[in-house]
């Protein structure tokens, strides 16, 4: 099920309003949002501060975003 982008960028904000970081798999999984870089940069647009953490793991690396 694909999320409109504002109503992603609106379960995301939530998301991170209750303390906790998200990662592009868990925005695809909970809400199907293939573009969480996008609605963080929505986010920051309204005035966000949020914090960009670079994880490697098993080789890869991903984002993983958290209010300040």
């Amino acid at each position: 099920m694909k999320t409109k982008p504002e109503n992603a960028t609106q379960k995301i904000r939530e998301w991170l309003e209750k303390g906790r970081s998200i990662t592009p798999l868990q925005a695809l999984q909970k809400w199907g949002c293939m573009r969480l870089g996008a609605r963080i940069n929505d986010l920051r647009n309204e005035g966000w501060e949020i914090i960009t953490q670079i994880v490697e793991k098993d080789g890869k690396r991903y984002a993983k975003y958290k209010a300040a």
